[in-house]
């Protein structure tokens, strides 16, 4: 039996532009059959040809075709030496924090997701890890929130919901001066856009739900480790004994959405820009959160660090009544949580994403009643841009 689990193997086309790698993987195709796509491996577990020797696969817990195609293409991507596929972003997330130990501090970026502030707050704070949120765009407010015994920076870029930006690699060398680890959450703009491992990080995560499944239809994922194998070794420790790794047919939802992410992450792009522009000329919009605009504080640090500026928009409406009736109004696009599919999106972060932020730090970071959150989808612009108009203003 063909043991193809392997990966010096097989070449990681290190000579191939980033489409035609997200394209075609590690493997580029099933190995034993020659298949296109690489087939759903719906086992539990795999047969030994006799004792002493192995497929390479032992079990589904373990490691499982599917996942590995998966894993192995994303450490591609972003540059690491190993990748590990998630049932969730959440999932993903309480791995990396797993590798802290109680008394250690981590600095987070202070708008980050709700499901993050949740995880190191209520789940990790009673193991005693400490924690401090600080904006990741203002480097002194880093360096003042080190202490002793500070080992990690976790950073959101562009942060969730406020679109603020920090600057990965002066974090990085921040994190390398004490000694602590960098962690660059990559799911707004994903390595099309953004290669974090490149600019100093130590690890990427990612809510490969969002971007990089694409569609809508998976919950997923990713973390990235770029040369470290120890760190890489303690992730799969956590995953073998969690058992929250990512399933068959949801790694290959994954793999399915990747092979188009560089044409979607340029739509994506393009039809952002037109609607946030737009956006700016509705007198019932008060502002708006984009880090493609010029004046955005942090535009410098973007063009310096990113090849695009993603899909992702927020802004505040004149009033509680303004967002009612979008809420309502909008037909093409949905009111749903979540971002990063082909479908336009329009979300309202205090009572969804950041519900369980307590409300002084929400209004403290503009999170307020008349706050939404879009996720730009790949549909015709015009389009977009007709239903937004008619929802708000009709």
């Amino acid at each position: 039996m063909k043991n193809f689990s392997n990966y010096n193997d097989y070449s990681t086309k290190e000579e191939l532009h980033f489409a035609s790698k997200a394209v075609h993987g590690a493997l580029g195709t099933e190995p034993i059959t020659g298949a296109v796509s690489m087939p759903i491996f719906q086992t539990a577990t795999f047969r030994h040809p006799e004792l002493g020797q192995s497929t390479g696969f032992a079990y589904s817990r373990l490691a499982n075709p599917t996942r590995q195609e998966l894993e192995r293409t994303m450490a591609i991507l972003e540059g690491g030496i190993q990748g590990f596929a998630f049932s969730s972003g959440q999932a993903a997330n309480m791995a990396v924090f797993s590798l802290l130990n109680p008394g250690e501090h981590v600095i987070l970026s202070d708008d980050i997701y709700g499901g993050t502030f949740r995880i190191i707050g209520d789940v990790f704070g009673k193991y005693g890890i400490e924690h401090t949120y600080v904006d990741m765009s203002d480097l002194d407010a880093v360096r003042a929130a080190i202490r002793p015994e500070t080992k990690m920076i976790f950073v959101e870029t562009p942060t969730n919901p406020m679109m603020k930006v920090a600057d990965i690699a002066a974090v990085s060398s921040i994190a390398k001066e004490i000694g602590a680890l960098t962690v660059v959450d990559n799911t707004f703009l994903t390595p099309y856009f953004q290669r974090p491992l490149a600019l100093g990080a130590d690890i990427v995560t990612h809510s490969s739900t969002k971007y990089l499944g694409g569609h809508n239809d998976t919950i997923s994922g990713i973390v990235v480790v770029k040369d470290d194998q120890e760190i890489a070794n303690k992730i799969l420790v956590h995953i073998k004994s969690h058992g929250s790794q990512l399933a068959p047919m949801d790694c290959w939802l994954v793999l399915r959405g990747i092979k188009t992410l560089a044409v979607r992450m340029d739509r994506h792009n393009e039809n952002a820009k037109k609607v946030a522009a737009w956006l700016r000329t509705q007198p019932k919009v008060k502002e708006v959160f984009y880090v493609g605009f010029e004046d955005h504080k942090d535009y410098d640090v973007t063009c310096r660090q990113t090849e695009g500026f993603g899909g992702m928009i927020s802004f505040t409406v004149d009033s509680v009544d303004t967002v009612k009736k979008i809420l309502k109004n909008v037909d093409m696009i949905m009111f749903a949580e979540s971002l990063g599919g082909t479908e336009t999106l329009i979300t309202y972060p205090t009572t969804q994403t950041h519900e369980d932020t307590p409300k002084d730090i929400k209004d403290q970071l503009g999170i307020t009643d008349c706050f939404l959150r879009m996720s730009v989808g790949i549909e015709d612009v015009d389009d977009i841009i007709a239903d937004l108009d008619r929802a708000m203003n009709a």
